[in-house]
């Protein structure tokens, strides 16, 4: 199924700049864990579970921003594992984007690309305040 196919995933387009190479898939998420649209290779079942996690992971290092001068002051987390790496960073007012990787991806060039979109995606999302 593509991904236009499929009705709960209508934002994925705006995912597809960060599929190069070393890129597994990316995932945009609610703060809270759930799933807002993904690109790449991954079922949307598996999107939802790396959605919770990825949440789970942001506030853990929410918790030990304190340790690092400010609290308050997480701008993006990375996590390396044998066989690669989980990026996480805040895309806008209560979404985050999460990309997976394999181990010889370049960096640079992933945390670049992913603070464009964010600034990107926050600006997608973002909603007009409500005039009373």
């Amino acid at each position: 199924m593509a991904m236009t196919d499929d009705p709960t995933n209508k934002l994925a387009w705006m995912l597809v700049d960060l599929i190069v190479p070393g890129v597994r898939f990316a995932v945009l998420l609610s703060d809270d864990g759930l799933r807002i649209a993904h690109t790449g290779d991954i079922s949307i079942a598996d999107a939802e579970r790396f959605a919770a996690g990825a949440s789970g992971l942001r506030s853990l290092g929410k918790a030990l921003a304190e340790f690092c001068g400010a609290a308050k002051s997480l701008r993006q987390n990375m996590t390396e594992y044998d066989n690669g790496m989980v990026f996480i960073t805040a895309a806008g007012q209560g979404a985050l984007l999460g990309i997976s990787t394999t181990a010889d991806v370049d960096i640079s060039l992933i945390a670049h690309r992913m603070n464009e979109l964010a600034a990107r995606v926050g600006r997608e999302l973002a909603s007009l305040p409500r005039q009373g």
